[in-house]
């Protein structure tokens, strides 16, 4: 399928998205490129191809941030992530596709809600608990769709980081956690020729994506550029819903 016009005509774009997304807004949306690819591939072969790639997005982005995290809230988030990696592992090994495409666009939709729901930050920081089990949700869901963002979100916003230090403690974590689902992806063949061709043709766009990325993270509003991912998860969670059940 990576061999088809409309994937290649969509996947440029959805990789410089993530791109985009981790470098200059906090990592969170950055998995609506994977949900994106879902529709149009099998969802381990979505997922297999985006992983190297948010891994190079990933290098590319530490040094702009670098040492402008909070290492006490990575290292929590980090600690937490590894168990939830353990967790997404097991499920993988017993879903079949159809259940992929389900969970994805389930975490799609949930995203999106999450994100419109009438709520206020927490003014009191979350305890270390409440950041290793936000750590571990962020873990399983990375592994099972790469959209660990919002669970690390909801931690990170508790704890009064400044804008550029929550982006460089998302990088950060993500850097870590990504690292640990490579090995066990490759051990459940989630990677396959095809997959690594086709990353390596657009390898290219997702260093594009990182560096509009950081250029972005002090000039555009993110209220923004959030809008327009609600309206593409929306559309393409109900997509994958749909494919799964019918």
């Amino acid at each position: 399928m990576t061999d088809s016009l409309i994937f290649w005509l969509l996947a440029p774009v959805a990789v410089m998205f993530a791109g985009v997304s981790k470098a200059g807004f906090g990592s969170g949306a950055a998995f609506a490129s994977a949900v994106v690819l879902a529709v149009i591939l099998p969802p381990a072969q979505a997922l297999g191809l985006m992983l190297p790639l948010l891994m190079l997005i990933d290098l590319a982005t530490l040094r702009p941030y670098w040492h402008k995290w909070s290492w006490p809230d990575a290292r929590v988030l980090i600690l937490g992530g590894l168990p939830g990696v353990v967790g997404g592992v097991a499920l993988f090994r017993v879903a079949n596709e159809d259940v992929l495409r389900l969970l994805i666009g389930a975490v799609s939709l949930g995203f999106v809600l999450w994100q419109l729901w009438p709520r206020a930050v927490a003014q009191q920081k979350m305890p270390v608990w409440a950041g290793l089990l936000a750590g571990a949700v962020a873990g399983f869901t990375s592994f099972v769709s790469h959209a660990g963002g919002p669970p690390a979100a909801v931690y990170l916003l508790s704890r009064g980081l400044s804008k550029s230090a929550y982006q460089a403690t998302t990088v950060l974590v993500f850097w870590a956690i990504n690292i640990a689902k490579f090995v066990p992806y490759a051990f459940l063949g989630v990677f396959t020729f095809e997959t690594l061709r086709a990353g390596a043709i657009l390898a290219p766009f997702a260093l594009l994506g990182a560096w509009v990325g950081v250029k972005l993270h002090h000039a555009v509003s993110e209220r923004v550029f959030f809008a327009l991912t609600y309206a593409l998860l929306t559309i393409t969670g109900v997509k994958l819903i749909f494919d799964a059940l019918f």
